[in-house]
């Protein structure tokens, strides 16, 4: 009866350190990307520490975030990138702020990384952060990592995660690896 009671007691024990151990798992930041055809598809997201990063999303695909009870959409895209639909004004009519940071390739500095932080940091709901592909949000959130934990090796796995791709020999380079 007492090794009954000692065993549950070390696997709650366990399964509490478990669980603890998982808020700190990396795993978890894989996520942070979305497939937005499959957010289509499956009307499903799940932010990572409230924010989601994906490439160019549809108007369908923002209905997805919106009715998610995403509160805003943070644009990294320039002007001049077609979008394909006139995105504030969906954003905007699907009840989400929209915020532009046009963010073009000589964008990637910690500066423009710090601005990014913020206004994800203004929102208590999730957001939607995109670009064309995510490549540019994985850099600006790869150094934003970088700033907050000074561990390269962590910045640039959370920057892949949010889709840091060509970008990442100047994340490397900016992070002091190249």
């Amino acid at each position: 009866m007492m090794t009954n009671k000692l065993a549950l007691i070390l696997c709650a024990v366990l399964a509490t350190a478990c669980t603890a151990g998982d808020e700190q798992d990396l795993s978890a930041v894989s996520r942070l990307k979305v497939d937005l055809g499959a957010v289509v598809k499956l009307g499903d997201v799940r932010p990572v520490d409230g924010v989601t990063a994906a490439g160019q999303p549809d108007e369908v695909g923002l209905k997805v975030f919106a009715d998610k009870g995403y509160a805003a959409v943070i644009d990294l895209r320039s002007d001049s990138e077609d979008r394909g639909l006139d995105e504030p004004s969906v954003v905007e009519g699907l009840g989400m702020d929209y915020i532009s940071l046009p963010v073009a390739g000589d964008g990637i500095t910690f500066e423009n990384a710090r601005e990014l932080d913020r206004l994800i940091k203004s929102y208590n709901e999730p957001v939607l952060v995109h670009c064309a592909s995510s490549n540019r949000v994985g850099a600006l959130l790869a150094l934003s990592a970088f700033e907050e934990t000074g561990d390269a090796a962590l910045a640039l796995e959370k920057g892949k995660a949010g889709g840091l791709k060509g970008l990442e020999g100047k994340v490397r380079e900016l992070i002091g690896l190249n």
